[in-house]
């Protein structure tokens, strides 16, 4: 795959500091008790190297005093001092730990809190965005978001402590003597710059690779999942993943490497400048203490308070790199939220009619994919009565789930409308239109979790509503296979969990077609969900179909001629358009594609 470059500049990451505002309003909601106290705990620690460092010159000051005095004089003064540098430094660390706590707690919150909101999200997200590439790159950049970006949190905090911090020593610097302020910005200007320069080489390598990393993280678990391991073995396929996941994550390795060590090598010799600076402001404090110039304890005080700033400043620059390489990667997260969809969910929209009378109308409806040119539905018109069951059939490809995904509204259609009762569907409320269909999909979800809540996917309301789920369950002859399981309606369905009981690929089916049964549905369509039992098991399921669901509107997709003949009506699709449309004795007389297919299946039961 080409790797697509994302430089980023130092105007790019300083721009990236405008998200924090917006991240650490996150922060706030998740707990306001916390944020605040965590500041407060933060401020006072701020404040505590100054204080120490300043009670260790007057303990030396005051040792050297009774030195001179060979012990004579009044001691009272030193053990005050080291009663409060000890009590500070007690205080000090309880502060670090309630601080440690207080930022892991948070993080906690704010990681569940933007998971959860960033699932709400995806989920009112149109089905087109989700089969685009390029989103699925958008959509796993915020995920790894809502995780990695609490140690965000933690170095803002900790940059604004750090800065107070400086702030108190800087003051005590400057009293003494301010050429040490200036040598100590020669000091850590270099090596803030080299570590710049790379945490934005860093943060290009990781945006342009996100395709290739969601390669790599498909290939560990198509190489080692119970839903693979079959073809896998079968097709003798693990030197194929295995070899695609060594030569994209070595590629990735050669590419971060040569980051890693630049990094190393410039960082060293970056740092080695701020080092021998730090001595030469070191040699100045020395000579100007034998010089009688300042105290022993002020050398001391000096010295510290010089070392604590160089490394707090290097730190805090260095820090100021990640954090602004941070904000560039919560850009992604807050560029997903900022993602709309087309079809918006109207909570003035129209309702549904009680009963639906006329039914659905398709107008001229045609439909394309995203980056496509051929389209899946063209210039479709039909009409679906209200009350009438209708098969779908045509070969691969001719638009049959198309067509029902535009019923549901999961598509818009490109050209044309669809009408309900004569309203075009558009000016009903989505919500409301979603609540009266139930669509089951030949590519349903085999759940891992208890066999009730598999039901109760259907209308997840009542998924505490046990009768309910029972009802359905009886209604698509999956109680048959519920009861015999070791917990019954309880029981975890799936080999992921603890305890989970797999089941065969026909028992699945039946525990799908509940959920059709779940919600009072005004519409029920079943595309191709029986496709894994054989043509009797199909047919009988389909008898039971129709029988259970008199009076209401269906549509049907199969591919077993035998099965789509008891509907009312047959449509027959051919490259997006209506070949055929009548009833299955209609069609026949026609004798045209549909006769000749339905012809062709049955001599192959004979």
């Amino acid at each position: 795959m080409a790797q697509r470059k994302e430089k980023k500049s130092f105007k790019d990451q300083f721009s990236a500091l405008k998200n924090l505002p917006r991240f650490f309003k996150l922060i706030w909601a998740s707990s306001k008790s916390y944020t605040v106290l965590n500041v407060l705990l933060r401020l006072i620690k701020a404040a505590l190297p100054l204080a120490i460092l300043y009670v260790g010159k007057e303990i030396i000051d005051e040792v050297l005093a009774l030195i001179e005095t060979q012990g004579q004089g009044d001691k009272s003064y030193l053990w005050l001092m080291l009663g409060i540098e000890a009590g500070l430094a007690i205080l000090s660390d309880v502060i670090s730990r309630l601080i440690a706590l207080l930022d892991s707690l948070l993080g906690d919150l704010f990681s569940n809190q933007t998971s959860y909101d960033l699932i709400k999200h995806a989920s009112n997200l149109d089905l087109y965005q989700f089969e685009d590439p390029e989103f699925y790159d958008k959509l796993e950049r915020a995920r790894r978001q809502t995780t990695n970006r609490t140690v965000l949190m933690s170095q803002v905090l900790f940059q604004c402590q750090e800065i107070i911090t400086v702030v108190f020593l800087g003051a005590g610097l400057v009293i003494f003597n301010p050429w040490l302020i200036l040598i100590l910005f020669v000091a850590v200007i270099p090596a803030f710059l080299g570590e710049t320069h790379f945490n934005q080489a860093s943060y290009s390598l990781t945006r342009s690779w996100t395709p290739e990393r969601r390669e790599l993280d498909y290939l560990r678990y198509i190489g080692a999942s119970d839903e693979t391991a079959k073809e896998v073995k079968i097709f003798d396929l693990a030197e194929f993943i295995s070899g695609r996941f060594k030569f994209l994550s070595d590629k990735y390795y050669t590419a971060n490497k040569k980051i890693a060590t630049g990094r190393a090598l410039w960082g060293s010799l970056l740092s080695s400048l701020g080092t021998v600076s730090y001595y030469g402001a070191y040699v100045f404090i020395i000579v100007q203490t034998v010089n009688g110039l300042i105290t022993v304890g002020t050398l001391t005080f000096l010295a510290g308070s010089f070392n604590r700033m160089r490394n707090m400043l290097q730190s805090i620059m260095n820090r100021f790199s990640k954090i602004a390489e941070g904000a560039l990667y919560l850009q992604d997260l807050f560029d997903f939220f900022a993602i709309e969809p087309n079809i918006k969910f109207e909570p003035t929209a129209r309702l549904l009619p009680p009963k639906i009378t006329k039914g659905f109308t398709f107008e001229n409806v045609s439909f394309k994919y995203l980056n496509s040119e051929k389209y899946a539905i063209k210039n479709l018109s039909f009409h679906l009565k209200a009350g009438e069951k209708l098969a779908l059939v045509g070969e691969n490809g001719a638009g049959k789930t198309t067509l029902v995904k535009l019923l549901a509204r999961l598509y818009e259609p490109s050209e044309g409308r669809i009408l309900l009762d004569g309203i075009d569907l558009r000016e009903y409320s989505l919500r409301d239109l979603r609540k009266n269909i139930g669509i089951i999909f030949q590519d349903y979800i085999r759940f891992q979790m208890k066999a009730s809540d598999n039901v109760a996917i259907g209308n997840i309301s009542e998924k505490e509503n046990l009768p309910i789920i029972v009802n359905a369950a009886e209604k698509s002859l999956a109680d048959t296979v519920i009861e015999d399981l070791p917990g019954r309606y309880d029981q975890v369905l799936g080999k992921r969990f603890t305890d989970g009981v797999e089941l065969s690929g026909g028992q699945w089916q039946k525990v799908a077609l509940a959920r059709a049964y779940m919600r009072d549905a005004q519409l029920l369509i079943l595309d191709e969900p029986t496709s894994a039992l054989d043509a009797r098991a199909e047919h009988e399921v389909f008898l039971r179909f129709s029988e259970l669901i008199k009076g209401k509107s269906a549509v049907l997709i199969s591919h077993r001629f035998s099965t789509v003949r008891m509907a009312d009506r047959i449509l027959f699709l051919e490259n997006g358009g209506l070949l055929e449309l009548g009833t299955h004795e209609e069609l026949m007389k026609k004798d045209g594609k549909y006769a000749e297919l339905f012809q062709l299946q049955a001599k192959g039961y004979v």
